[in-house]
């Protein structure tokens, strides 16, 4: 049993994301669909029988999708983090994640659902923390004045080309 689910509060989209989530990771599944009954409908204001919740595994790490109503929205303050290895990876998932979305600086977009997600590169990190100052305020600065993460240009900048 995992312990702690994140769960994902939609207007009334929630089946409709999680289909979509699951068939842009490799090793993911759909799972369990509740429906509104009487009681829940008659509280929430969702039509019974329309779907309340939806569980979706990505990667191992298991989500709960809620069509809650529009009361709730999402923001950047909780996102998404999808480590990729290469810049085919990058562009796959940028693509993927923000048709319909918006995209904004540094990695990060909001998909079509309005969720945040962030597209990075594990290596980064270790850029950004070189003892060397100079080529981790160079690395940065190129981050900063990218949208969607350019590998090659990163590296140019901590190689200090």
């Amino acid at each position: 049993m995992q312990r702690i689910t994140p769960c994902l509060w939609f207007d009334d989209k929630a089946e409709e994301a999680a289909k979509f989530y699951v068939t842009l990771f490799k090793n993911s599944k759909l799972g369990p669909i509740t429906r509104y009954g009487e009681a829940g409908a008659k509280v929430s204001g969702r039509p019974k029988d329309s779907v309340m919740t939806v569980t979706f595994e990505i990667e191992g790490q298991e989500f709960m999708a809620l069509n809650g109503g529009p009361l709730f929205k999402f923001t950047e303050a909780v996102s998404f983090m999808v480590k990729c290895r290469t810049q085919q990876e990058i562009d796959e998932m940028w693509s993927n994640l923000s048709e319909g979305g918006e995209e904004g600086p540094c990695g990060w977009l909001k998909d079509k659902y309005g969720l945040s997600w962030q597209i990075v590169v594990p290596e980064w990190d270790e850029m950004l923390r070189d003892k060397d100052t100079e080529k981790s305020e160079r690395v940065m600065a190129a981050i900063l004045h990218m949208s969607k993460p350019d590998m090659q240009r990163v590296q140019q900048a901590y190689e200090g080309r």
